[in-house]
């Protein structure tokens, strides 16, 4: 909505002309407008980026996991890992 239509506006306009435009869903807040420009212009989308936080396993069901594979070469590591946890 920035660059939206015939001008473009500031981040208070844009938070409120969603507001006027989309009264049925959660309001935006000018910080929210700002993270989302701020992505369009580094990446060119607004699309969500899936996170790059790893998973932390300790050293027991690291070994525990690399035996299961040892038994099981053909198992995945990622269906171990799921069925470690049920």
């Amino acid at each position: 909505m920035i660059g939206y239509g015939d001008r473009a506006r500031t981040q208070c306009e844009v938070v409120r002309l969603f507001r006027e435009t989309h009264p049925d869903l959660p309001p935006l807040n000018q910080g929210t407008i700002s993270k989302i420009e701020a992505q369009y212009r580094e990446m060119g989308h607004v699309r969500k980026v899936p996170s790059k936080r790893q998973a932390v396993v300790d050293d027991d069901t690291k070994l525990i996991l690399l035996l299961a594979l040892e038994e099981n070469p053909i198992t995945p590591a990622l269906q171990l890992a799921r069925d470690r946890h049920r």
